[in-house]
């Protein structure tokens, strides 16, 4: 128990760097977690666990990125309470929507983020200096909604669609791009929470110091992110999408 209580932690650090660095933390501490935790441990408390954990290295590594960049708040703070909502909704709906039909339809999303984003060689390279237009503006709380809704209904790869979103319709650089999707992955994290721990799906004693790994891996993984720069964070971004096409594949050949 103890040496897999110290993996637990060791995934959940590198979950927290990747998370913060291109998304898709996820990815390692979620099966992590199902691993280590009793079989008999209900579902929703599993994904509690983890939102809580996961929550810490997500608010550690948007904190590092407000610091260093130029956000563009107007926009983010009503498309992130936006998010909020409608994230709790989706996890509200979740019995009642046909979920296993948007695996199939975000692989092939994925594919054609990856082949867009492979093709397109300045594709979140440059750094945008003009203001938002109040279109803009308009466009992005509609997607914070949009993608809210889908975190709280069925959740991976949330962060992904969030940082194209704002590389491929704002035209702005990958390291914005992911900062802004911190920010927007930080309330739908908190609009799940505000539904797991009223629910008591969070088990503390696994949460708590999984969340301080989380935090200590978003905290490298934010600064990470910013020296590497966007040319760096394109060729991550491309790493993960292929991560999560093929774990929608597996998921999809294994029925």
């Amino acid at each position: 128990m103890e040496l897999s209580f110290i993996l637990l932690l060791i995934t959940g650090f590198l979950a927290g760097l990747m998370d913060a660095a291109v998304g898709g933390g996820g990815l390692l501490q979620l099966p992590a977690l199902f691993g280590v935790l009793p079989p008999a441990t209900p579902v929703p408390t599993v994904l509690g666990t983890n939102k809580a954990a996961s929550f810490a290295g997500t608010f550690t590594a948007a904190g590092q990125f407000a610091r260093r960049l130029k956000l563009p708040w107007k926009m983010l703070l009503p498309a992130g309470v936006l998010a909020f909502a409608a994230s709790f909704a989706g996890a509200k709906l979740v019995a009642y929507v046909p979920v296993q039909y948007m695996k199939p339809a975000m692989l092939v999303i994925m594919v054609a983020m990856f082949v867009y984003t492979f093709f397109r060689k300045d594709l979140g390279q440059t750094e945008r200096t003009r203001a938002l237009t109040r279109g803009e503006m308009l466009l992005g709380t509609a997607f914070g909604a949009a993608i809210g809704f889908y975190d709280g209904l069925f959740g991976p790869g949330t962060g992904s669609l969030l940082a194209f979103v704002f590389v491929r319709f704002f035209a702005y650089d990958f390291l914005t791009a992911t900062a802004c999707a911190k920010v927007i992955n930080l309330m739908t994290n908190l609009a799940a929470l505000s539904f797991f721990i009223p629910s008591q799906h969070v088990l503390w004693h696994w949460a708590l110091p999984l969340a301080a790994a989380n935090l200590s891996g978003g905290f490298c993984g934010a600064k990470l992110a910013v020296l590497g720069g966007s040319r760096w964070l394109r060729y991550g971004f491309m790493a993960l999408l292929c991560l999560l096409i093929g774990n929608f594949a597996r998921q999809l050949l294994s029925g």
